[in-house]
Parts: structure tokens; sequence; C-alpha cells
């Protein structure tokens, strides 16, 4: 036992402490919407799988909304939020924009995914805008179902590495309120929407705080089905990577899921209605 501690201390002295993992902490919301659309457990937990396949992660995933025990966000690098927004979303209850204040002031990363990006213009606007950089905005943004092609905005920003621009058919909002001239803010993937009277719109971007904190905006995650689109994946992956401030490789996030995967971990929700 003495020789192991003693070649222990040694190897430490030599070749110092082995780095401490990055801490990511994924907030899963409740379930909404008929099977296969909003599966916020089963997505994060794809998520969850894909970190950890890349050096120097130690994730942490709360099912079922806002976590009762808050202390969960203790030195987290980066907090994921993929949940029901709006006028409900968790994150504008009680005092929680005030508890999120705290840890984005230490510099952590923050991600909102679909509608997690979605919330009042008066009550978590102003946080989304200095937070992640922009969010939808009633009635101003628009939340349409579109088959479209989108494209990589920023191809030399760390977040596009490894994916190239694809097609999917997702509820992609647009006219997300940003702030006028925010020069913070990366574009990180676009699209011509809406069809009918096509304009350059940005559905996902990325921004640098102030303090050394990021934050990232992704409007697409609707159906279960697309986190199979490997390009559509691996952007996210990068995404929440770089909102925490490790190094994406340079050929993009390992992040290999299999078919059964995407079948995995559906909330149990009752079949739509056939229509008589």
């Amino acid at each position: 036992m003495l020789r192991c501690l003693i070649l222990a201390v040694t190897l430490v002295n030599l070749f110092g402490a082995a780095p401490v993992p990055v801490r990511i902490v994924l907030v899963a919301g409740r379930p909404s919407h008929p099977p296969g659309q909003h599966e916020f457990n089963a997505g994060t937990l794809l998520l969850e799988k894909c970190l950890r396949q890349n050096k120097g992660v130690q994730t942490v995933v709360v099912k079922g909304g806002w976590p009762q025990d808050e202390s969960v966000f203790e030195g987290a690098a980066a907090i994921v939020f993929y949940m029901d927004g709006g006028s409900g979303h968790p994150i504008i209850r009680e005092n929680r924009l005030e508890t999120l204040a705290k840890y984005m002031k230490k510099g952590a990363g923050m991600v909102c995914l679909h509608y997690a990006v979605e919330v009042p213009k008066d009550k978590g606007g102003p946080e989304m805008l200095e937070w992640i950089g922009g969010y939808y905005e009633r009635p101003y943004s628009q939340n349409p179902h579109n088959d479209v092609p989108v494209t990589r905005a920023s191809p030399n920003h760390p977040i596009s590495r490894g994916w190239k621009s694809f097609a999917g058919r997702d509820e992609w909002y647009y006219k997300i309120r940003f702030r006028e001239g925010d020069k913070r803010l990366t574009p990180i993937l676009q699209a011509r929407l809406p069809k009918e009277a096509p304009q350059l719109e940005t559905i996902a971007w990325a921004v640098e705080r102030a303090g050394r904190g990021r934050g990232f905006g992704f409007t697409g995650g609707h159906f279960q089905s697309n986190w199979g689109l490997p390009d559509f994946r691996r952007m996210v992956v990068n995404a929440i990577l770089w909102s925490a401030k490790v190094k994406v490789p340079r050929g993009g996030a390992k992040c290999d899921i299999s078919e059964e995967d995407l079948k995995m971990n559906l909330d149990d929700k009752p079949a739509p209605k056939k229509k008589s």
C-alpha cells in the first residue's frame, strides 16, 4: 500500500494532477406534444451519450424540468435547456432568472434548444439577449414547419467543424429577436424562410459574452427523428462543447448513435386521435 501511495505521489509530481472533467448540466423538460415531437427526455439523453464520447467531459442530466436541487448547477461549465418555453418557461418562474444570473456571472455557458429559446419579451427577454444573444419573441417571431435546406453561416467557427450544410423538416423558428448591431453574435446556421417569401434567416447562433461566458441558441429540435441526422447532431454537440469552453476537435465532436438509440427513452404519450 505504501509503495502504491509513493508511486502515485511520484506520478503526480512528474506529470501533474489529472485534469478535472468539465461539468455540463443538461435539463430536459416535461412531456409535451404528440409522440415523436418535443421528446425532451430522449433527445437530452442522446446528447448526453454523444458528449460522453468526448474526452474531459462530465455530464449531469436533470429530467422533468427545473431541478429540485439547484446546487446541481454548481461548477457547471455549461447549462443546456431543452424544454417547453413561452410564458410557462421554467427559467422565468420564481427567482430562477436571478439564480441563473449568478452562474452566468461566473462564466458558465448557456445553451437553449428549440422551444427553450422562447421567453416573454418583458420577462426573460433581456436576460436571453445577454446570455445567448437572441430569443423567440411573440408575435414578432414565427414558427412554421418547413422542409428547407439549411446552410453553415460561419464555416470557420469551431461550432462548424466536421459537418456540412444539410436539409431537413423541422419547426424552424425564424425572425428571432437579436440586439441590433450585436458584435458578440455569430450566425451558425441559416435558412431562407418562409418558402412563399424567402428571406435569409438565422436559426442557430453563438455569442461570447463579456466576462468570458458563452451562449448558443438553436431553433430546431422539434422532431426526435432529426437527431438521426449526423450534421444536425454534430452541430449541437459541437455547440455545447464550445459553450463549455471545451476545445472542439478539428473534425468535429464524436457523436455516434444507432437507429435503436433514437427509439429509446421516449416519453409515454397517448397516440394522436384519428379523425373520423
